[in-house]
């Protein structure tokens, strides 16, 4: 078995409501919904989040999406409207997720490395080449 972080397996999405934090997380791969069944209980995600969430946290299962459904309730310090928090729509807490290490076989390991995040082949390429800047072309 490796750990891997999330974002190799999964994309995901986030937003308040109300006091509460709601993340969706997809997999990428339909085979991989059950590793993240497995590896995401409402427990773990609450020991992720540590202090952040001081309430329950709720899962939902969507097997027809290969997504599971988040609720951190009292994790947004009252919400948006009233709250001080960096963050108090809950808009990067998909990215925070993500982070998350989970315990996958080790062949699953190697197939999902660098899924997720642009490949550094892919960016050394980019620069390599002689794309004009916007303020170039004009």
């Amino acid at each position: 078995m490796t750990r891997v972080q999330l974002v190799h397996l999964a994309h995901a999405r986030s937003g308040d409501k109300g006091n509460r934090a709601n993340v969706g997380v997809i997999a990428y791969d339909p085979d991989h919904y059950p590793l993240l069944k497995e590896a995401l209980t409402p427990e773990r995600v609450k020991e992720h989040f540590g202090t952040m969430v001081k309430g329950k946290v709720e899962r939902f299962e969507l097997p027809n999406l290969h997504a599971l459904n988040f609720l951190l309730h009292d994790a947004l310090d009252g919400g948006g409207t009233v709250s001080l928090q960096t963050d108090a729509q809950a808009k990067v807490t998909a990215t925070a997720f993500l982070r998350m290490e989970i315990e996958v076989p080790d062949a699953v390991a190697r197939e999902v490395q660098g899924r997720g995040r642009v490949p550094p082949e892919v960016i050394r390429a980019f620069l390599s080449t002689d794309v004009p800047y916007p303020e170039e072309t004009s």
